[in-house]
């Protein structure tokens, strides 16, 4: 069976445990504590030396980046990730995007104004000012996008509709400026309605705005 190492409440981990959600892949789940640095350990780093989460092991197999674990899992799950080249390859191309661009401009806002609250620390809007440009014409081009096609690649959730909305997961409290993006909000909507992204968010909120 699938070996899965993650912390719930961290993106890239609730990315890929809805993305298991989402397929119906059976695994074994190994919570890895991110807030105690656990990923750092001895026994981690031999699973993933980049002492990151999430990671995954199947046999002799170790993955241990999201979106390639989202792949691995999504082989054989029909329209969560096309068997049809130029399809999946549509799919590739949104996961790639998400881990080089949209993931690390979300992830300022959530540092900004969800982490360091939570550390009690204040928000430096020096540094939300300087990302906000980029970060606004990133989320326009999903916008653009979705203006066009019901989810990122066609009229069917796939696994890039996960991994695109993992970054978000927390939009409220990143104050992602979501009202200037219509198509972008309407499409998270229906995202947010998923079983398997209802069953993952409350281990989010749990972690990263107690007392809310």
């Amino acid at each position: 069976m699938l070996e899965v190492y993650a912390d719930p409440c961290t993106v890239n981990s609730r990315k890929v445990l809805a993305g298991l959600d989402f397929i119906g892949t059976k695994y074994n789940f190994n919570h890895i504590d991110y807030f105690t640095s656990q990923q750092k350990s001895p026994e981690y780093l031999k699973i993933n030396p980049n002492a990151t989460v999430p990671a995954a092991v199947d046999g002799d197999l170790y993955i241990t980046e999201s979106n390639a674990i989202l792949q691995y899992i999504a082989d054989d799950a029909g329209s969560a990730y096309p068997k049809d080249a130029k399809e999946r390859c549509n799919v590739n191309r949104w996961l790639l995007w998400e881990s080089s661009k949209w993931f690390p401009s979300c992830y300022i806002y959530l540092v900004e104004y969800v982490v360091k609250p939570l550390l009690k620390a204040e928000p430096d809007q020096s540094v939300i000012d300087a990302e906000a440009p980029n970060w606004n014409r990133l989320a326009g081009i999903l916008n653009d996008q979705l203006g066009k096609t019901k989810f990122l690649a066609g009229d069917n959730v796939t696994i890039a509709d996960i991994s695109m909305a993992a970054p978000m997961h927390l939009h409220e409290a990143q104050k992602l400026p979501l009202d200037k993006h219509p198509n972008l909000q309407k499409w998270l909507g229906e995202i947010e309605k998923l079983p398997c992204w209802q069953k993952t968010q409350g281990a989010v909120d749990k972690a990263l705005l107690p007392g809310r």
